[in-house]
């Protein structure tokens, strides 16, 4: 039996990292704080905090400072800036007038988003 522990600090590139997100191949995300992080190994199961998952179904783990790791925010129609171009799930760019609720795709100065519109 093997059994490993340690204990981590994220950093890279000035940035702290608060998470460690642990991804299934089925594309289930876990995240795990890292503050005060014991990590175990022992046979085929990997120990992170109080979570627990089987080596063989885990395809990657990284680092993020989102909590939540569903790549989705939600937020209102009038949060999105002027200059924003907005997608609908299909490709189709749509104005801000169109859009009801739903999950659209919005492409602002600042980065890419998908974005949940209540």
């Amino acid at each position: 039996m093997t059994v490993m522990t340690a204990m981590l600090t994220a950093q890279a590139d000035d940035t702290t990292y608060s998470y460690l997100v642990f991804e299934t191949a089925d594309g289930t995300k876990t995240s795990v704080p890292v503050s005060s992080l014991t990590i175990s190994v022992s046979g085929n199961t990997l120990k992170a905090g109080s979570q627990t998952f089987d080596l063989n179904t885990l395809s990657k783990m990284y680092f993020s400072n989102d909590g939540a790791p569903t790549g989705i925010q939600s937020i209102t129609a009038n949060q999105i800036s002027d200059d924003a171009e907005i997608y609908d799930l299909q490709g189709r760019r749509v104005n801000r007038s169109q859009t009801r609720q739903g999950t659209y795709i919005v492409k602002t100065q600042n980065g890419t988003f998908k974005v949940n519109m209540k």
